[in-house]
């Protein structure tokens, strides 16, 4: 018996959701007495999980893998499983791992929570604690089968090193057809992504328009953010579709997520409730999100974010 732990990569190198999963079933192996195996696809240098507790790293390499496809990735982290013995597969929550964990659960008839935030308070029987209706509520779940699918919320459990003496065994893996198609992908370079960041910075309609974005570029570059904007935003064709955050868009969990501009619509801040600290900037003291922000600044944004600037770029140069 084992815990397998997908830790997903971009370009080869490992994203922080993989040291998190990593970090998390490592402790999982441990209530469980037994070790914790990672599995690697296409990824560069394995050595980093051994920092986080992975005692056995199985790496795939394959250029059928080089475009994620739920159905294929499904297929070898199962057969990994398998391999190893794992009755519990821990994935994160990210939009990959919210396609390829129910597709795992399926070919090993297991049960499968996402939106996992705590180590399981129990293993017999199995519970675990989950993040529900849009990240308002939690709810401890009870996983009865014998095989398990936990999908991990981003910055739920946190990166914590544990070092251990590990090793890498390289795996041929069996491809799948496929079923669909990438036709084309577009990747944006140079800059942070919302799925990878810490800092979120999103604005909305009190932007007036999209000539005025360059102070909200200015600051996510100072902070070492990703850009993000409300669903009007992207409707109106101000800014692209990929940096729409919400229900309806990109879900967000980061440490600091500051709202500029944007009232705080339900679907709003159902997407992005699970970041940790929310800072809100806006002209009205009666919009919504100052009710689920931590900390709020009542005033015109294009008279506060320059400010903000100016004092933050004067931090970093002292």
């Amino acid at each position: 018996m084992s815990v397998l732990v997908f830790a997903d990569s971009s370009e080869g190198k490992f994203k922080k959701t993989a040291l998190e999963v990593v970090s998390y079933g490592k402790k999982v192996a441990e209530q469980l007495g037994t070790n914790v195996v990672a599995i690697t696809i296409n990824a560069s240098d394995s050595s980093e999980l051994y920092t986080y507790g992975a005692e056995k790293v199985v790496s795939v390499t394959n250029d059928a893998f080089n475009t994620f496809n739920a159905k294929q990735y499904a297929a070898v982290i199962t057969e990994v499983a398998k391999a190893e013995n794992a009755t519990v597969v821990v994935v994160d929550s990210s939009i990959d791992g919210l396609y390829v964990a129910p597709i795992i659960a399926v070919n090993l008839e297991a049960g499968c929570v996402s939106n996992v935030v705590d180590i399981p308070s129990s293993t017999s029987p199995f519970t675990v604690k989950r993040k529900t209706f849009s990240n308002k509520a939690f709810s401890n779940t009870v996983i009865s089968t014998e095989y398990k699918v936990i999908g991990v919320a981003k910055n739920s459990y946190g990166v914590h090193e544990n070092v251990v003496a590990g090793n890498t065994e390289t795996f041929e893996a069996t491809i799948v057809a496929p079923g669909v198609k990438s036709e084309k992908i577009e990747r944006v370079t140079g800059k942070v992504t919302i799925a990878d960041a810490d800092i979120v910075v999103s604005a909305g309609r009190g932007l007036k328009g999209p000539e005025n974005w360059g102070m909200i570029e200015e600051l996510s570059e100072v902070l070492g953010a990703a850009t993000a904007c409300s669903k009007p935003v992207s409707d109106l064709g101000w800014r692209p579709h990929s940096e729409h955050v919400g229900q309806t868009g990109k879900p967000v969990a980061a440490n600091l997520y500051i709202a500029i501009g944007i009232s705080g619509a339900i679907q709003h801040l159902a997407g992005i409730n699970a970041s940790k600290v929310k800072v809100v900037i806006n002209t009205d003291p009666e919009a919504p999100f100052f009710k689920a922000a931590d900390y709020g600044i009542v005033g015109d944004a294009f008279e506060v974010v320059p400010k903000l600037i100016e004092k933050l770029k004067a931090f970093k140069a002292s």
